[in-house]
């Protein structure tokens, strides 16, 4: 979701062309039954027949839906279903039936007024229920900055490809969108499963989540933790692991996993906000301090959290170095344990 003109419809399309199974469509183009399932009648025998739509066509595989903040809201309320049970329950003209509806959803949405309100909640802006908002894993902004040289580079690609009708030349060599197609169709015959020594970290790191998500919740918040978070969790963590071709979820995956869910969250945050408390040196340190049990952290785990947060080595290893120098804690020589003093 994010302003007009950034290019949301076009990377919507581009997926479309790379994945091995896809269906594209648009929000007010697109009914509940053409989403879902429509029951025709044969006119040769007269029977009825069942037609399936969109999603149930893109089983397996990914529905891009533009224009999401138009559909009809009679017409939304069928992808609740998909989303939550991947299937599609079918009672019409005496055909009871249910169909696999295992498809990820890639939906594109724009503002209800004109330019995205960071001051306002996403269902606000996009006016859409926190139901359905909670049912996508990853809530992404794209916001129109100006930007001097942006500007300058975007309007000379643009004015470039109508001038000659072709790509302006670039510095590195993109990837054949065939082959592309055939990576990911290779990545998806994995089945990566998540190991029972894993087990306990995913639940920590919910459980720290939903700490945060509670502490946070007095102040200015754009999103909500649930149950479906951890499901998120766990779909991003076995996607990452799909793209190294492994068998096995490894503790990196549900890293990045949970660090794209953090940066996710703060694409929605307000600049302002996020520069009054961007102070990466006290953010890490209220995280150690919340890690102490009760006066000593483990550094690899300290390390890990940090990281999963989405901050960088030198920021952790610069926090480290600071509060040592304030006499605030001191890390053991073999650097395995943090004591606070």
């Amino acid at each position: 979701m994010g302003d007009p003109g950034v290019a949301k419809s076009q990377l919507l399309c581009y997926i479309d062309r790379i994945a091995p199974r896809s269906q594209y469509t648009t929000g007010r183009g697109s009914s509940g039954i053409g989403l879902t399932a429509a029951v025709m009648k044969d006119p040769v025998t007269g029977e009825m027949t069942l037609e399936g739509g969109a999603l149930v066509l893109a089983d397996q595989g990914v529905c891009c839906i533009d224009e999401f903040d138009k559909m009809l809201d009679g017409d939304r309320t069928a992808i609740h279903e998909v989303m939550e049970q991947q299937t599609i329950s079918i009672a019409k003209a005496g055909i009871l039936t249910t169909l696999n509806a295992r498809v990820s959803v890639l939906a594109a949405a724009n503002p209800a007024f004109g330019r995205y309100n960071i001051k306002k909640s996403a269902e606000a802006n996009i006016q859409l229920p926190a139901a359905l908002l909670s049912r996508f894993d990853l809530l992404w902004l794209i916001r129109d900055k100006s930007n001097s040289e942006n500007d300058l580079r975007l309007a000379q690609h643009v004015t470039y490809v109508h001038q000659h009708s072709t790509q302006p030349p670039t510095q590195v060599e993109p990837l054949d969108p065939k082959l592309m197609t055939r990576y990911i169709a290779a990545c998806k015959l994995k089945q990566p499963t998540i190991p029972e020594s894993l087990s306990e970290y995913i639940v920590s790191m919910y459980v720290d989540m939903r700490k945060q998500s509670r502490l946070n919740k007095g102040g200015h918040t754009q999103t909500f933790t649930s149950a479906r978070t951890l499901l998120a969790l766990l779909r991003l963590s076995t996607a990452l692991a799909r793209l190294r071709l492994a068998d096995v979820v490894e503790q990196a995956d549900v890293n990045e996993a949970v660090r794209l869910m953090e940066m996710s969250k703060q694409s929605l945050e307000d600049d302002e906000e996020k520069g009054r408390s961007a102070n990466p040196v006290d953010a890490i340190y209220s995280i150690i301090r919340e890690m102490s049990d009760p006066d000593t952290v483990r550094f690899d785990e300290a390390r890990q959290r940090i990281l999963a947060k989405g901050f960088t080595p030198d920021q952790f290893e610069q926090c480290l170095d600071e509060y040592q120098r304030l006499n605030v804690w001191q890390v053991n020589q073999s650097r395995t344990r943090i004591t606070f003093v």
